[in-house]
């Protein structure tokens, strides 16, 4: 991408969400994050085309076919579940959550780092407190299975796990980085740091 295209990307991205201002971690921190956001991403968008693959399916069969294929509407609900777990914590490190923004515009640097430290370090909270109760849920589906396709509910109570899992990781990620940011000194460059 163009260096020019991407830092008006940036100006763009900062004044639609002042938050996005807050500098992330570079180097080998930063492109370490840059994998796993890319896996959990992929992992998002396959579930996404897993599921337009299986509605196209439903509906093939229910115009073409002499019966019905009774798993996809049950399929396409699971692959939703997870889709929407595998990519809270992306959404959360890319600013994309629905947001109420009254005054993050007139903060400066500092004041925003700090409040996405609080915001960030109050959502990794809620995970932590709610993930081991997350957990004795999918342990719950451990001796059920699912009514078409038969598979132990187990796999899909766990996506509560990997949701509640990637919040506290992406928001103690994203602590870190405003935490960060409120003590480094504007006229660093980024390189200087992790």
């Amino acid at each position: 991408m163009d260096p020019n295209q991407k830092a008006d990307e940036q100006e763009v991205l900062e004044q639609l969400d002042p938050l996005a201002s807050v500098p992330t971690f570079q180097g080998a921190l930063g492109r370490l994050i840059g994998v796993i956001d890319t896996l959990f991403t992929v992992l998002a968008v396959t579930a996404l085309v897993a599921i337009a693959g299986t509605v196209l399916l439903q509906i093939s069969a229910r115009l073409f076919l002499p019966f019905s294929v009774s798993w996809t509407e049950e399929l396409s609900r699971y692959l939703f579940i997870y889709m929407v777990a595998m990519s809270s914590g992306v959404v959360l490190r890319q600013h994309r959550n629905v947001s109420v923004e009254l005054f993050q515009h007139t903060l400066g640097l500092r004041f925003r780092a700090a409040l996405h430290s609080l915001i960030c370090l109050l959502i990794a909270g809620f995970a932590l407190i709610v993930l081991p109760y997350a957990w004795q849920y999918a342990m719950n589906g451990a001796w059920q299975t699912s009514p078409t396709l038969k598979i132990p509910m187990l796999y899909i109570f766990f996506s509560t796990v990997v949701m509640f899992a990637l919040l506290l990781f992406y928001g103690a990620i994203g602590f870190l980085e405003g935490f960060v940011a409120i003590f480094r000194s504007p006229e660093r460059p980024d390189s200087e740091f992790p």
